[in-house]
């Protein structure tokens, strides 16, 4: 009896611990969304608002620069409401289908801080306007800016406000199902945010390495392409001769070899000069070791046209170059062997067809006393096949992956051999 009252108070201990854990996370999260809310107001009121009856900006400047905040504004003060009456569970459920405006809002969140630094350069009212504005004592000392970016931040304070909410409450409570379903709907945005995040870095790496690189015949901005690692590694000559160290750039379908322009160049001393491209479609790395006098070895690539040997001396370095090969060169052949499991080309179809038919008794038969109907019978697809020799099936297979993977495959076949630029 005893063992019983004790297991009741351990029980009822544990569910007051966790209404206290709620409790605290409720009230943090009443407290910040009024905060949000009055910021919200700050831009919709002070910016939005003015801006569109001053016509200080055309609307389509406008529209890039603050996107659906109104929208979220609007979502959020009824969010807010709800909040204040502690109706968490159906406040978030009646907030989770307007998610949309917050997920048009982070796509364009990048193009809305490009939009604004151009207007700040370029337009001396709005820049004027704007400083007016920030010195209002309501904005307590927050630009524009720092306003702009308070969706995409308060995505993530959700995440953690609705995951300790759900954590400590019952299942049998009537809004745990209400706040599971939330926390996936919000992590959606949240993934949507790092992957926007991780898009917008990788672009700015490649336009980084397209300054680096003297003239234009070298073009690394491609769709698709993702910056991985760069680099001095010596590359070996097949003859004997002494290994000359060259910049690389290692990217997600192929592997840039430059070297340094001449210091004495006076526009391009701090440059490089694009030399060759290898395509990591069909190329295979190799770590050899052996070959160096001190700690290090050697990388040799071997690709359908070329072959490298890359030295370093520093082993950390070294295996890291192998690592980020092997893991691109598999990618990259991973996407190429589901795409050549796909179904076979419909002129294979086509002939695999008749020749069945060539095989049955009666079509043979029907065809030699209608000679002119079988002629008749070739379709439109089957004239337009008939153009192409069938060595070229193999390189069509790729065009029929989905349009997301479209970009990068193109690259790829436009680069099927070394490129020496």
């Amino acid at each position: 009896m005893s063992s019983l009252t004790g297991q009741c108070s351990t029980i009822q201990e544990q569910r007051d611990r966790w209404e206290r854990k709620r409790s605290r996370t409720a009230k943090e999260l009443v407290k910040t969304e009024q905060i949000y809310c009055e910021q919200l107001k700050l831009v919709t009121t002070y910016f939005v608002e003015i801006l569109k009856a001053k016509g200080t900006l055309r609307p389509d400047i406008r529209e890039n620069i603050f996107s659906s905040i109104k929208e979220i504004h609007s979502v959020n003060q009824s969010l807010l409401v709800h909040l204040e009456n502690g109706y968490f569970g159906r406040g978030f459920d009646q907030f989770c289908p307007h998610l949309q405006h917050y997920n048009t809002y982070v796509d364009n969140i990048y193009n809305a801080s490009k939009v604004l630094g151009i207007q700040l350069k370029k337009n001396k009212a709005f820049r004027r306007f704007k400083k007016l504005q920030e010195s209002r004592a309501e904005f307590n000392d927050h630009n524009l800016e720092d306003l702009l970016q308070l969706p995409v931040h308060r995505i993530d304070q959700y995440m953690h406000f609705l995951q300790d909410l759900t954590a400590n409450t019952t299942p049998d409570n009537p809004e745990f199902e209400q706040l599971s379903r939330a926390v996936t709907a919000v992590s959606d945005v949240s993934q949507r945010i790092q992957n926007n995040t991780r898009r917008h870095e990788n672009h700015l790496q490649l336009c980084r390495v397209q300054k680096l690189l003297k003239g234009r015949s070298t073009k690394v901005l491609a769709a698709g392409r993702w910056y991985i690692r760069e680099g001095w590694l010596k590359m070996v000559p097949p003859k004997g001769k002494e290994a000359k160290p060259k910049m690389f750039f290692l990217f997600s379908d192929m592997l840039l070899q430059a070297k340094r322009c001449s210091p004495l160049d006076p526009t391009n001393g701090d440059k490089f000069t694009g030399q060759h491209m290898f395509p990591l479609k069909a190329c295979s790395v190799e770590k050899v070791f052996g070959h160096t006098k001190s700690k290090g070895g050697l990388l040799s690539l071997t690709f359908p046209k070329a072959k490298l040997l890359l030295m370093s001396t520093n082993q950390e370095d070294l295996n890291d170059w192998y690592q980020s090969l092997s893991s691109a060169i598999r990618k990259l052949q991973s996407k190429e062997t589901v795409v050549y499991q796909r179904a076979e080309p419909p002129r294979q179809r086509a002939l695999q067809a008749a020749a069945d038919s060539h095989n049955t008794p009666s079509s043979s038969s029907s065809s030699s006393s209608h000679p002119v109907r079988k002629r008749n019978m070739e379709t439109s697809e089957d004239r337009e096949y008939a153009q192409k020799p069938p060595v070229e099936w193999e390189g069509s297979a790729p065009k029929r992956m989905k349009q997301s993977d479209a970009p990068e495959q193109s690259v790829e076949a436009s680069t099927s051999g070394c490129v020496i630029l």
